[in-house]
């Protein structure tokens, strides 16, 4: 008969306390966990989209304030009687440093940022105008900054800055688009390769070079923008020697207006963008944004210039998106400037295409 000692009962309770654990509470205790962690799984955010839907297309605007002034957005809410999900906004090299809170303010109002991103010194072109220099000065002058020359930006002298760009955009995390060096074959920016010392093949280069940057940074909730302007003439290279390849460009773009012609009264959408759209779409099959538009009503066909552009549009199942260019420069290109061209436009965006939302949760559409 083993006789109980203080050491032995001790042992025992030790042991039937460890039992109970074992077989009662324990497993109690991890079905909580589990169920927990299932609970956190569900509750975290899944990417909802993609944005926009197949066979939508969404509306942005563009406006000279951006996201420091929504005035000029309020008043295009208003008269288009729906909110734009796109804010297309422009940040120069020579002066802005990444701003987190220009993206949020967007964000924050239902709109996805794109930015407009300039490898030059626009104040050179502000000062220009305030000359009230001709246009041919003008372009002369905002075309000619050596220091923001293409070869400089591919052999990676303003890395830190652009380093500097892609820690900020990755800490977002949330989509952004980003329309870098727009409408390279005009002669009027420093990054076309007919000006400043350029060379053919160094926009590429210097586009490429800007991307992998942001590759090598992890920022990776980029969509990225390619943008030539429509070709006027023949006469420009054909816009396939810029294009940096279907590995490096998320959306096509293309910048086109019906505005005031020497050769012609009245241009629609198609006789402004078709060719062009053509000639893109034989070297890519990108989704593709018209990222600048805007008429003007100079002979008073403006109201019906938009009604035909956004009946124009399915005819194109790849373009995903147009960004209106709601600013009165040079000439009034805002849908605010009579009640007739609020109303048209009111009544085009109110089709069933351009019903479209975006959120910070969605993934970006990359293919038709």
């Amino acid at each position: 008969m083993m006789r109980l000692t203080f050491p032995r009962v001790v042992m025992v309770l030790t042991g039937a306390l460890l039992l109970t654990y074992a077989f009662a509470i324990a497993p109690t205790t991890t079905s909580e966990r589990r169920s927990g962690a299932a609970t956190a799984e569900a509750k975290a955010p899944r990417p909802r989209g993609p944005f926009p839907p197949a066979e939508k297309t969404f509306i942005g605007v563009m406006t000279d304030k951006g996201p420091h002034d929504f005035t000029p957005v309020d008043s295009f809410t208003a008269a288009a009687k729906r909110s734009p999900q796109v804010m297309l906004f422009s940040e120069g090299w020579a002066s802005a440093t990444f701003d987190r809170t220009l993206f949020d303010r967007i964000r924050d109002r239902g709109m996805m940022p794109m930015l407009g991103w300039e490898p030059w010194d626009y104040r050179l072109d502000e000062r220009a105008r305030q000359q009230k220099l001709t246009a041919q000065e003008i372009d002369r002058i905002r075309s000619d900054q050596p220091s923001y020359r293409l070869s400089r930006i591919a052999g990676g002298e303003f890395d830190s800055y652009v380093r500097s760009w892609a820690e900020g955009i990755k800490s977002l995390g949330y989509p952004v688009a980003i329309r870098f060096a727009h409408e390279m074959n005009g002669y009027w920016y420093p990054w076309c390769e007919l000006v400043n010392g350029n060379e053919p093949g160094d926009y590429v280069k210097a586009w490429r070079h800007v991307q992998d940057v942001f590759r090598a940074a992890g920022a990776t909730n980029v969509a990225w923008v390619w943008s030539p302007n429509v070709r006027y003439t023949d006469l420009t290279p054909a816009i396939s020697t810029y294009y940096p390849g279907d590995d490096y460009v998320d959306w096509v773009g293309v910048t086109g207006y019906y505005g005031k012609y020497d050769f012609a009264p009245y241009l629609s959408f198609d006789e402004v963008f078709k060719k062009t759209i053509t000639e893109i779409r034989t070297f890519s099959k990108k989704p593709m944004v018209i990222t600048e538009t805007g008429a003007s009503d100079h002979i008073g066909r403006k109201a019906e210039w938009i009604k035909d552009a956004f009946q124009t549009l399915p005819r194109y199942p790849f373009i995903i998106g147009l960004i209106w260019f709601e600013v009165n420069k040079e000439l009034d290109w805002r849908i605010v400037s009579s009640p007739a061209v609020s109303t048209a436009f009111a009544d085009a965006v109110a089709a069933p295409r351009y019903q479209v939302t975006w959120s910070p949760d969605v993934f970006l559409r990359t293919k038709d």
